[in-house]
């Protein structure tokens, strides 16, 4: 115990770092764990749309999403995405909503703005469509 206090008398500001770093990733997985967003993987997904019929949200640019998508993706522009117009999606409302874009990142915000507009259940495909196609599974091209 005496060498700790002693390290953090002789570094204090490492020794804040380190306590602003365990901090942000703490409070990370708290708000992860309460979030009304779940990230899932490419598996959940699956199961999701065969047991709940959960509808998948493409939300990258329309050529990346003409390039390759999830077979029975919807597309969802980025810009209407961002302006938080979901009106083509009201019919899903009670259904499983699952957010593509090219990374995960994206998506994140308007699983958000979506949760807050109503919609029951919504998820982020973690990784994005890297993940799914990193998995190795299966994309439909095209409009």
């Amino acid at each position: 115990m005496d060498q700790y206090i002693e390290f953090i008398t002789n570094h204090p500001i490492l020794s804040l770092a380190w306590v602003g770093l365990v901090f942000l990733i703490v409070s990370g997985w708290i708000k992860s764990k309460f979030s009304a967003v779940r990230e899932i993987n490419p598996q959940q997904l699956t199961l999701l749309i065969n047991r709940e019929d959960g509808k998948v949200v493409d939300i990258r640019a329309q050529k990346e999403f003409n390039a390759g998508r999830i077979a029975g993706a919807e597309h969802l522009s980025p810009e209407k995405a961002k302006q938080s117009d979901f009106s083509s999606l009201e019919k899903h409302k009670s259904k499983p909503i699952i957010l593509v874009c090219a990374t995960g990142m994206t998506a994140q915000g308007i699983a958000n703005a979506m949760h807050k507009a109503g919609f029951e259940s919504v998820y982020v495909l973690s990784g994005g469509m890297g993940s799914w196609q990193s998995a190795s599974l299966p994309t439909t091209t095209g409009r």
